[in-house]
């Protein structure tokens, strides 16, 4: 029997809650994956409950974590590279170091960067110097990167107007990133004037193609915290099953929909073990629709 693809996730942990790594671990492992957790931070808890304790890693920290991994021979075996929150933009150099010597020994390795920065509402909600480091250092790398519409327009330094507005704008990013003419943008939580308000967008966009899905928009409030989380690790382990950028996406898309769908009113966190059958084959499917441009 071969061995499962390994997925070095390097994101937060919180002992209670799904976000980062707690909400990325179950659906890798879910997919098939065997996924390699590597903490930034160890809270408590995550924002949504209010107060929280712990500390954010050094990146001295993380560093000996990897070097650890390295003598174990696990860098040289990993088929992907996960990265979310960033506690530090101190780790984030050590995260694009490890994806460079990984890159050394397997070149086709993805790097799916998350760039966590904040969302409508909230705002920025990270240390000042990250927003600059994901812009200026971690594009140039990733090879897939999951904004949501506001972390999108934060990189991008321009507003997302309509759907053609987006992919131009994901186009012109797509230059800036690890081979370009395979890379992925994919733009989540996309509300533009010319889509329906009652719907819910996810916009992927690479040199070749651009895909839309739309699903009906669920009215929670407050929204479960790590929802991006969640999708960005459904989304990569479809990627490492070598389907197509649409497949991918549509299977992502109908997945955090179906946790979404079945999380209650006040609930802080997806039902990830509850709905575990959701994230392997959700009920519901959507499918991505190819767009012209």
């Amino acid at each position: 029997m071969a061995a499962p693809p390994l997925v070095l996730s390097i994101q937060s942990h919180v002992a209670y809650g799904h976000v980062g790594n707690d909400a990325a671990v179950l659906p890798l492992q879910l997919l098939g994956m065997e996924p390699v957790a590597v903490h930034t931070v160890q809270f408590s808890n995550h924002t949504g409950y209010g107060e929280f304790k712990g500390q954010v890693f050094t990146p001295a920290h993380v560093q000996d974590v990897l070097d650890g991994l390295r003598a174990r021979g696990v860098l040289a075996r990993c088929s992907a590279i996960l990265s979310g929150y960033l506690g530090d933009a101190g780790v984030g150099e050590v995260i694009l170091a490890a994806v460079q010597e990984v890159r050394g020994i397997r070149p086709e390795v993805h790097y799916l960067c998350d760039p966590v920065m904040g969302d409508v509402g909230r705002g920025i909600f990270v240390r000042p110097g990250i927003p600059d480091f994901l812009r200026r250092r971690a594009l140039s790398l990733a090879s897939v990167i999951t904004p949501n519409h506001y972390e999108f327009e934060l990189l991008s330094g321009r507003p997302l107007t309509s759907v053609a507005a987006a992919i131009e704008a994901a186009r012109a990013m797509l230059a800036q990133m690890h081979e370009g003419p395979t890379a992925l943008i994919v733009i989540t939580s996309l509300r533009t004037a010319d889509l329906p308000a009652d719907k819910l967008a996810t916009l992927a966009v690479t040199a070749g193609g651009a895909w839309l899905v739309q699903t009906p928009f669920v009215d929670l409030q407050p929204l479960p915290n790590g929802m991006g989380d969640v999708f960005s690790a459904v989304l990569l382990g479809h990627l490492l099953q070598t389907r197509t950028v649409p497949d991918a996406l549509s299977s992502a898309v109908s997945t955090l929909y179906a946790l979404v769908s079945h999380t209650e009113s006040g609930q802080r966190d997806l039902p990830l073990v509850a709905c575990r059958e959701q994230i392997m084959r959700p009920a519901q499917s959507f499918a991505a629709v190819a767009l012209a441009g």
